[in-house]
This record gives C-alpha cells, sequence and structure tokens, in this order.
C-alpha cells in the first residue's frame, strides 16, 4: 500500500526552474559593486604620486640619511671592533688627524682629485668641440668615447693594471720591438704611481663629460655665433667670448660630479695599485676601509667618513645654492 507524505511538499526540479536560478546568480554577479566614496576617490587622486614615491622615500631616508646619522654619531664614540653607544666628543677626529697616514691620503687626494678634474674639464671640452663640428662618423665617435663609463671601475683598473705592468704590458710590448731601453714602470713606482690612477680616471670618464660639454653646445643660440662670425670674429673668438660663456652650468654641473668620484674613489685605486707602492695611492676612501674593516677602528673610519661627507658638501652646496636661490636669473 503506498505510503503517503502529510508533513511536507516534495520540490520538483524542472529546466525553466534551473535557468531562472542560473539567471538570476548571473545578474547578481554582472551588478556593479558599490564605488569608493567621491572623497576617498578625490583624496587618492590628489596623493596618488606620493603614496607612489613613498616607499622610495622610506628607504632612501633610512639606508641613506639614517646611516649617515649613525656613522656621525659613531665618529663620536670610542668604538673599536663593535660599536659602543657612549659619547667621547672629538676624541677620533683629534686621533684622525696625528696619522700620518692620514696626511699621505689627503695629500694624494689633492694631487689626484685635481689632476683627474682639470684634465677631465680639458679633454671632455676639447672632444665636444670637435664632434661640435658636425664631423663625419660623429655618431660612433661618440659611441667610442662614451663606451669606457659602461665599464665599471674594477674592471678598468685591472685592465690598466695589466697594460701598465712593467712584465706584461706595454713596457714589455715595446722591449719586444726591440727598443730595450724603453722603461715605464710608474704603477711600481711610489713617486709616480698616483698618476697612473690619474690616467685610468681620466680614460673612463672624459667621454661622460665630453657628452655633457656636447649637450650644451648644441643649445647654444646659434643667431648669435652668427651674427658675432659676420663681426669679424674668429672660431676661437668666438668660442673663448661666446660660446664658453654661456655654457657656464655645464661647467659647474662637471666640477660637482668629478669632485664627487675624486672623493669616493675606491674600487679604481683596489683594483690598480691596492693603495701602494706602500702608501703612495691611498686615499681616503681606502683609508676609511681600512680603519673600519681591517684596524677595527669604527670611531676613526667614522669620523674619515665624516671628513669625506664635509668635502662633498662643501663642493654641492655652493653650486646648489647658487642654482636654486631666489631671484636667480636662468638665460
Amino acid at each position: 500500500m503506498p505510503s503517503s507524505s502529510h508533513g511536507s511538499k516534495q520540490r520538483v526540479s524542472t529546466p525553466w526552474s534551473e535557468g531562472h536560478r542560473s539567471l538570476a546568480a548571473n545578474d547578481a554577479l554582472a551588478r556593479p559593486r558599490p564605488s569608493l566614496p567621491a572623497t576617498a576617490r578625490r583624496w587618492l587622486q590628489e596623493n596618488l604620486s606620493a603614496l607612489i614615491m613613498a616607499p622610495t622615500a622610506a628607504v632612501t631616508l633610512v639606508f641613506v640619511y639614517g646611516f649617515i646619522a649613525w656613522t656621525v654619531y659613531m665618529s663620536f664614540t670610542g668604538s673599536r671592533m663593535m660599536p659602543v653607544y657612549e659619547l667621547i666628543g672629538f676624541d677620533a677626529y683629534a686621533r684622525l688627524w696625528q696619522m700620518e697616514r692620514w696626511g699621505v691620503s689627503i695629500r694624494n687626494l689633492l694631487v689626484f682629485g685635481g689632476l683627474f678634474m682639470v684634465l677631465n674639464l680639458a679633454i671632455g671640452l676639447l672632444l665636444a668641440v670637435l664632434l661640435d663640428q658636425r664631423i663625419r662618423f660623429e655618431g660612433t665617435l661618440r659611441a667610442i668615447f662614451l663606451y669606457p663609463m659602461a665599464l665599471s671601475f674594477i674592471v678598468t683598473g685591472t685592465v690598466w693594471k695589466w697594460m701598465l705592468n712593467p712584465g706584461l704590458g706595454l713596457e714589455r710590448s715595446v722591449h719586444l720591438l726591440g727598443w730595450t731601453g724603453f722603461k715605464f714602470d710608474w704603477i711600481i713606482n711610489p713617486d709616480y704611481a698616483i698618476y697612473t690612477i690619474v690616467i685610468a680616471g681620466v680614460w673612463q670618464t672624459s667621454g661622460l663629460i665630453m657628452a655633457m660639454f656636447l649637450a650644451a653646445l648644441r643649445g647654444v643660440d646659434q643667431d648669435v655665433v652668427k651674427a658675432a662670425y659676420m663681426d669679424g670674429a674668429t672660431m676661437p673668438q668666438i668660442y673663448w667670448g661666446i660660446i664658453i660663456p654661456s655654457i657656464r652650468p655645464a661647467f659647474f654641473s662637471a666640477v660637482v660630479v668629478l669632485a664627487h668620484l675624486a672623493v669616493k674613489s675606491f674600487d679604481l685605486v683596489i683594483a690598480m695599485t691596492n693603495g701602494g707602492p706602500g702608501y703612495a695611492t691611498d686615499l681616503p676612501s681606502i683609508f676609511m676601509y681600512a680603519m673600519s674593516f681591517q684596524r677595527n677602528n669604527i670611531a676613526v673610519g667614522s669620523a674619515t667618513a665624516v671628513m669625506m661627507l664635509c668635502t662633498v658638501m662643501a663642493i654641492v652646496v655652493p653650486y646648489l645654492y647658487s642654482e636654486l636661490r631666489p631671484g636667480r636669473r636662468h638665460d
């Protein structure tokens, strides 16, 4: 006998009901979600650039300015192998300036930095003037002059070390050609070793200075040049009296770049001479590394870093002031 159900009714699924539920689900998915309030959208649009730059600013604040502050603090402590946070004043600076090796590194920096900047400015300007004459193969020559900048200072130092090695490089090659009296042992001569660093540094960076000067020369008003030429001025007079003064900002920029490179030169010296022979090519950057990581004297190493920072700031700050001061005339 069939049983009857009195408590509930059984639902019967039909194709029409299944399709209806599917359409309802699709409508729910297709329905647009509530958008951000107008004030939130406006705030996001106004602060989007700040939000994008915030991570970079935070990293710079911590890993640049934070470490600079930590280094300055360490220079006023008596830290040796491990940091000590008790301040003792200018003792590290007093010990630094009493060290003979520090005086040698300062003298080497004056020689290296002076020659490095002067030769780079002279060669860079000369190359820029030559390329500004619209000569043939200008693009090829510009690429050749700029190519050394694609190399690291470690590679440059290693190559020049081989070239200047008396037993492997230039001197050896000339001897094989029959000139056995030729001598070029500057890299192992304490009196001349610093000049080999200058040669390698100028070879690598003169192309960059050339590019800076060439860009400035291409921006000179040609109408003024043509007017001076029609008035009877010679090309040397035009360059000396009109063109070079008009690219003065490029000179200032080049000086800042070169001074920064000279003060922080480290890897080029390490690759070529490692500061030798003796301390003949020792620079403040080499001295700082030796004090901090070889002599285990964090305080003196930090004081050295602070002195290097002050040297760079003494060059950069006046330049920035002259460029950004209110009321400065822009030609």
